[in-house]
């Protein structure tokens, strides 16, 4: 290579004045020139960016110049920005615990490098040609596998190698899905050498994860860098979506007229949650869980408020094992009782097809340029990473011989052992597992990345990383369709570990060898026919999921925004209060500040709390502890907390606009986190960002979610949750009659906490009374903030549900509290005893806040609870099948 500082990011780019940017271009290519130079055995790795000769290759010449152009810290700032909407997507990832433990961890940002991973033409038209052939081999080989198994019979596959893997499933064998292709999603993991060569490091045909992943961070890239977007004009993701749209309806029996596809996941805690969310919201599929589904009458059912909807294809990302507890692992909780008979009956289809994990079984990457020849009669022209099979002939020779520099896979287990950590006792150990069992272990020479420019981890400058991509391809009638792209990696390889180490993903752009608009379809994209358009339009209109877990999810989503929202407002009120009177203890109304404290801690029912004198006189800590601590229960934190959980229960339902906000309303609480205890005015800051956050959340809730039986749940929680904040705090401030200074403080708090200041100073001219209260908080019908509107607006909700009689046990209720409101006097709630209690205030608020709660608890046992007794799985073909497929979209569970 030549000097680093004798090349010009100007002239290299072709473009731009090299007098003027040449200081800023020999900087940013010493400091990549620096990182690469820090990467062990990077002289002998291909260089992404640069050419043998030091130029900048063609491919990435308007990228390069695009962030010449953005100046010194131009890197930093466009992270600043990727980060920023990473966080505004709510794109995150869930981290499996170090201790192999069942803990759930929470969910961290997803990395993203501000620097995409740009390939030319060429690369990628070698790489299309690979993937696509590759997949095409490995269709072939899983339709043989698990029908006629003639690479067994005629000894191109050992058979050991096949039934001594626990990804071959012998329930699944003879179940196929209807079309040509048995594999209908395969990724690749893919490195490129020294020699410039792309090589396959290993193949995902379980239920490959990252397509949600690469879908977002393209949407994310072309938002953050749109000039450079523009420039570089890499080909487009959306028509690998749409191919998998179409390719998921056409799997579906020859018998479904409308077929109805949903992707199964193993739930909000499964470590690629966002991916397998993301990816059904973009294909408009609803997501589910096993809870979500039901096996009646041999066919397969999707719980939808009562009633069973039939289900055509599922696309799997569950492990396959885990699907069915009756046919494969009892254990299982993440699968569908009976699935495997269902598939088996071809009453639905599954992609991947169950068993599809055995295409990656370790031992096969040696194997396949003989399968490729005998299979497809052509040459592998992808070739995998180098690998040793230790039943093959002088293979446990080679293996022992080189069991210090090898990464060794098991056939039979999945276990991995990495020859670089082994000292010399454990490498004889292991060296003995090899002789006493060759055939069960691979070796695998330790894969080979390129290296290319990354933003991320390098301070604002740009860095050298290593780099990889994971391919995928998707199933078609005339044969397989590649992504443009992928997901790009950002790895950390030395030392070498197993799995291999992340630091963050990348954005795959590749480049045409003409230049195309965003709105121009990638080379194989299938031309839509006259006759499939009517069919993709018609599987278009599938209702969401109301199954009893995502109303669930939906009902306390509105819960606990609504008891974020009133916390945070009774938090700023006593606040307030507070810096009112603390150092003026004399002031008239002073003695308000017991009352209001203590009414927090009532509220909220995080005891001990105000009801300790001691608390009071350090009342900002406990202030920021309700506000901060997301173990404390009814804190400001910890319903965010709860809020955040229900919503990634149900995210392919709410809009990508929610995730923004819950974003910033995290900021605003880190921010607090950070500072320090005495920091009031961060306190204050934060409650305020906190409140503005939640707001923004109920009117995303209000005017973006689709009137459907989950919104209607969402929003009887959010009221119910009101009317229960509201009556425990009229309880604790005004159930005994005080002094007027003092009454006047405690209402004016009160009516802040409520929200209705403005309204009550217009019609009673700022004067405090008990009664004038009630009237607005309790009866007023036009206050939205009133027990009476949200008695009416529950009734609403409830009657506007499908099941919905007029005379359910709910409806009842809402009913009895209404009437028992109608009989009140606001007047006669200002009487008090001899004891100064106000009796019937008293028992009116605390007789309804204990009938809102029963309220809740029938709410949940009505609409949210599975359905009990005794189905059949599989029944019997005759009157009742018949009234099942007569009625698909309406049964009742």
């Amino acid at each position: 290579m030549v000097p680093v500082d004798a090349v010009d990011y100007g002239t290299a780019a072709g473009g731009g004045d090299s007098g003027t940017s040449q200081p800023r271009t020999v900087d940013a290519l010493a400091a990549y020139r620096n990182r690469t130079g820090s990467i062990p055995g990077v002289g002998r790795r291909h260089d992404e960016l640069l050419a043998a000769d030091g130029s900048v290759r063609p491919h990435w010449a308007e990228l390069v110049a695009g962030l010449e152009e953005s100046g010194r810290g131009g890197e930093r700032a466009l992270q600043s920005r990727v980060r920023g909407l990473v966080d505004d997507h709510g794109i995150t990832y869930n981290p499996i615990p170090a201790d192999g433990s069942d803990s759930v961890a929470a969910p961290v940002r997803w990395g993203l490098d501000g620097i995409p991973l740009v390939l030319g033409a060429d690369d990628w038209d070698s790489l299309e040609r690979g993937l696509v052939q590759r997949s095409r081999l490995l269709d072939a080989l899983l339709t043989d596998l698990y029908g006629p198994m003639r690479t067994v019979s005629k000894g191109l596959i050992p058979p050991a190698l096949v039934f001594g893997d626990p990804g071959y499933i012998r329930e699944a064998h003879g179940i196929t899905i209807p079309g040509p292709r048995q594999l209908f999603i395969h990724a690749a993991d893919v490195g490129r050498g020294a020699d410039g060569r792309f090589r396959v490091v290993a193949d995902r045909t379980q239920a490959p994860s990252g397509i949600g992943y690469a879908l977002a961070d393209r949407r994310v890239m072309s938002r953050a860098t749109p000039e450079l977007f523009q420039d570089t004009n890499p080909r487009p993701l959306s028509t690998f979506a749409r191919a998998v749209r179409l390719a998921l309806i056409d799997a579906a029996p020859a018998a479904a007229e409308d077929p109805v596809v949903v992707v199964l996941s193993p739930g909000s805690h499964s470590e690629t949650a966002f991916d397998q969310a993301y990816l059904a919201t973009v294909l408009g599929f609803p997501l589910v869980e096993n809870a979500d589904l039901v096996v009646r009458d041999g066919c397969l059912w999707m719980r939808s408020l009562g009633r069973l909807r039939r289900v055509d294809v599922v696309l799997r990302r569950v492990d396959a094992e885990f699907t069915d507890p009756l046919d494969l692992r009892p254990d299982s909780r993440l699968g569908v009782v009976g699935l495997v008979e269902v598939l088996r009956r071809g009453a639905v289809s599954m992609v991947n097809t169950l068993g599809s994990g055995v295409l990656e079984n370790p031992a096969l990457p040696p194997l396949l340029p003989a399968l490729c020849r005998a299979l497809l009669d052509e040459d592998l022209l992808l070739e995998s990473t180098p690998a040793t099979w230790g039943g093959e002939p002088h293979g446990v020779s080679r293996l022992v011989s080189r069991v210090r520099s090898l990464v060794f896979r098991s056939v039979t287990t999945r276990e991995t052992v990495v020859g670089h950590d082994l000292d010399d006792a454990a490498a004889d150990a292991f060296a003995g597992r090899l002789r006493a069992q060759p055939w069960t272990w691979v070796g695998q020479e330790v894969p080979e990345f390129s290296v290319a420019p990354a933003g991320s981890g390098f301070g604002g400058t740009i860095g050298a990383a290593e780099v990889g991509i994971r391919l995928f391809s998707v199933a078609q009638r005339a044969g397989y369709m590649p992504m443009n792209g992928g997901l790009g990696q950002v790895l950390v390889t030395s030392p070498v570990a197993e799995p291999l180490i992340t630091v963050a993903s990348k954005d795959v752009w590749v480049r045409s060898a003409e230049r195309v608009t965003p709105a121009d379809s990638a080379p194989n994209t299938p031309p839509a026919s006259a006759e499939e358009l009517p069919h993709y339009a018609a599987a278009s209109n599938v209702d969401v999921v109301s199954s009893p877990r995502v109303l669930g999810d939906l009902f306390w989503f509105g819960r606990y925004s609504e008891r974020a929202e009133d916390m945070t407002r009774l938090l700023i009120a006593a606040r307030e209060r507070h810096q009112d009177y603390r150092s003026m203890p004399w002031l008239d109304g002073s003695d308000s500040l017991p009352i209001l404290l203590e009414a927090v801690t009532r509220v909220s029912g995080a005891g001990p709390g105000f009801l300790v004198e001691a608390t009071r006189a350090d009342a900002v800590t406990e202030f920021r502890s309700l506000t901060l601590s997301i173990d404390r229960l009814g804190s400001v934190a910890q319903s965010v907390d709860r809020l955040q959980q229900a919503a990634r229960g149900v995210r392919d339902q709410l809009s990508n606009d929610t995730w923004a906000v819950l974003s910033r309303i995290d900021t605003a609480l880190d921010e607090l986190s950070a500072s320090s205890a005495a920091d009031g005015a961060q306190l204050a800051a934060t409650q305020s960002a906190v409140l503005r956050g939640l707001l923004s959340l109920s009117g995303l809730a209000a005017e973006s979610m689709v009137r459907d039986p989950g919104w209607y749940l969402m929003d009887c929680g959010r009221r119910i949750e009101r009317g229960l904040q509201l009556t425990a705090l009229l309880s604790a401030t005004l159930s005994h009659a005080l002094t007027p200074s003092t009454e006047q403080a405690v209402i004016d708090s009160v009516l802040s906490a409520a929200e209705s200041s403005v309204i009550y100073r217009r019609r009673n001219r700022g004067r405090a009374r008990p009664a004038a209260v009630a009237q607005l908080l309790l009866f007023d019908e036009g206050n939205p903030r009133s027990l009476v509107y949200q008695l009416a607006r529950i009734k609403d909700d409830l009657g506007a549900l499908p099941d919905a009689s007029g005379t359910s046990r709910g409806e009842k209720l809402v009913e009895q509290i209404a009437v028992r409101l109608r009989r009140i006097d606001p007047g006669d709630l200002e009487s008090v005893d001899a004891s100064g209690r106000r009796v019937e205030l008293i028992e009116l608020v605390d007789g309804i806040h204990r009938q809102l709660e029963e309220l809740s608890r029938v709410v949940l046992a009505t609409h949210m609870v599975l359905p009990g007794g005794t189905q059949p799985l599989w029944g019997t073909v005759g009157r009742r099948q018949k009234q099942w497929n007569g009625t698909k979209n309406g049964d009742r569970a």
